[in-house]
């Protein structure tokens, strides 16, 4: 009966073996497939309304991050302005809540609810 076959070499360890946390390991895979940082994702959907402010949250939802670049579909036209002019205080806020600078720019479509 054949079992295992053993090779008489003994796996080494090294830096490559090193636990990697679940959240990086996601974020990498997300990034080769184009796909937006999970984590980032999860803290902007958790903490939208204090990024937005909570008059603006219920006009604006978050639709993806990719490449640096935020998507929010609001239902008016106003309050796409209103975020266009608040860019860089967007910005700052996903950066306070992610903890990391993760959003190069702000894109703001116009999605009226059907």
């Amino acid at each position: 009966m054949n079992g295992p076959r053993r090779t008489g070499r003994r796996r080494t360890t090294g830096p490559d073996d090193d636990p990697t946390p679940v959240g990086d390991a996601l974020g990498s895979v997300s990034a080769e497939l184009g796909l937006p940082d999970p984590v980032a994702m999860g803290a902007l959907s958790e903490r939208w309304a204090e990024i937005v402010g909570a008059t603006v949250a219920p006009h604006a939802r978050l639709r993806t991050l990719r490449g640096g670049v935020l998507t929010i579909a609001v239902d008016a036209a106003p309050w796409a302005t209103e975020l266009r002019y608040l860019e860089d205080v967007l910005r700052r806020r996903v950066e306070e809540v992610t903890g990391r600078d993760v959003v190069r720019s702000v894109r703001v479509v116009v999605d009226p609810p059907s």
